[in-house]
């Protein structure tokens, strides 16, 4: 009974071994968070107070690639969550679970000023055409324009981004890799 209960034993930490997963991916873009203008660690956010937030939460896997989950609390009631990536030629994609062949292409962190691209590249209503406006060694800050919708066309917005930090804006507090700013 001695030797069969060691041997079980023995067994089961072979296989508990032997089934461990490698939690190590190849997609997961070990770049210094100071070098990006989009810093992604699960823990990072950037707030303005108790009621509006966003912050990056979780991790899933759409279409086998992964994204980071950014949780975002707009005026104490509203929700948004969306699933973030940067790829390997430096650009941020956006896709959803629920339609994992669909990506929107945020921003191209190597583009230069002036370069133009579409999120979808489709012509659809909520296809945005998108230029880089200005770029410093810490800062780019991309215009985005609705060029296919019929009402929002010409009313473009912008959204700067900071090397090391993320989202410009008026936040309170940042914290990047367990650093709060």
């Amino acid at each position: 009974m001695m030797k069969f209960s060691a041997a079980f034993l023995l067994l089961i930490v072979l296989l508990m071994t032997a089934c461990k997963k490698d939690y190590q991916s190849t997609d997961i873009k070990t770049t210094d968070s100071s070098e990006s203008f989009l810093p992604m660690e699960i823990g990072n956010y950037w707030r303005i107070n108790k009621e509006n937030f966003t912050e990056i939460r979780d991790t899933v896997r759409i279409g086998n690639k992964l994204y980071y989950e950014f949780y975002s609390l707009i005026g104490g009631d509203g929700i948004s969550i969306t699933y973030m990536r940067i790829d390997e030629e430096n650009q941020l994609l956006e896709s959803f679970p629920s339609e994992p062949g669909k990506q929107y292409l945020h921003a191209k962190f190597d583009a230069n000023v002036g370069d133009v691209f579409f999120t979808l590249n489709d012509q659809t209503w909520n296809d945005y055409k998108v230029k880089l406006i200005d770029k410093t060694a810490n800062e780019m800050t991309f215009e985005y324009d609705m060029v296919y919708h019929p009402n929002l066309k010409g009313h473009p917005h912008n959204t700067t981004y900071i090397k090391g930090k993320g989202f410009s804006g008026n936040w309170k507090e940042v914290k990047i890799n367990g650093v709060v700013y």
